[in-house]
């Protein structure tokens, strides 16, 4: 027999996120994958990941004053990637409430970085439509401070160094930047640099009060879109 999301188990789930369900239906669709049944939690996962992203940008925000956004996005995107999301839910013991199909169940769904960060998602999507999205907000935020905690910003070397050195890692040429424009007067003077890494066909913009951080800020951007396509 297939385990099941027992009630003692999805007791315990609702005591460690900090939310005791009203509607403990709500909970039992946010706990059933696609595999399981027509109804599952698919819907609830695209709420929760607005709560999800909203809680992550405003932990970074509070946390880092001194971060521009691309860097603020680039540890947003990290914490709330498939891997961090997964870690959260195994600290819940997520796995062991999921309703899951019969195919799912055998090929280790219960242990799968993706079915268990979709599913505490779902979690969070459903403590909004229990309650309200400001209280979900508050639950969510809670579920994010260990992570908050031992969270590698990376921010020891800085963007060109740390962008040189991923290219490097993987063999690919090192970047170029060309500056686009200069404009206004000596002491409020605009730059426009670009950052191109030809191998991959990408390319971004930084503008900023010197050359030297006009680059820092394209390096950034480029790091974002480099992690952004790794965590798709």
């Amino acid at each position: 027999m297939l385990p099941t999301a027992s009630n003692h188990h999805q007791s315990r789930l609702q005591s460690v996120i900090g939310h005791q369900f009203s509607d403990v239906g709500l909970l039992e669709r946010a706990l059933t994958h696609r595999s399981h049944s027509k109804t599952h939690n698919e819907r609830l996962e695209f709420v929760g990941d607005s709560v999800v992203n909203l809680v992550a940008a405003q932990l970074l925000f509070d946390r880092y004053p001194d971060y521009e956004e691309g860097e603020l996005s680039r540890l947003r995107s990290r914490l709330v990637c498939r891997e961090g999301l997964a870690v959260i839910a195994h600290r819940f013991d997520l796995g062991l409430c999921l309703k899951l199909g019969a195919g799912e169940e055998k090929s280790g769904g219960r242990e799968r970085d993706s079915t268990l960060s979709d599913a505490l998602e779902a979690v969070a999507g459903a403590i909004a439509l229990d309650t309200d999205f400001s209280h979900a907000v508050e639950i969510v935020s809670n579920w994010f401070e260990p992570e908050l905690d031992t969270l590698d910003t990376g921010q020891s070397k800085d963007p060109k160094t740390r962008l040189q050195e991923l290219l490097q890692g993987r063999r690919w040429k090192l970047p170029e930047y060309s500056l686009l424009s200069a404009e206004g007067k000596d002491h409020e003077q605009c730059f426009e640099v670009q950052c191109r890494v030809v191998e991959l066909d990408l390319v971004t913009t930084g503008s900023a009060s010197s050359r030297k951080r006009a680059e820092q800020t394209a390096a950034t951007a480029l790091l974002e879109k480099l992690e952004s396509s790794n965590d798709g």
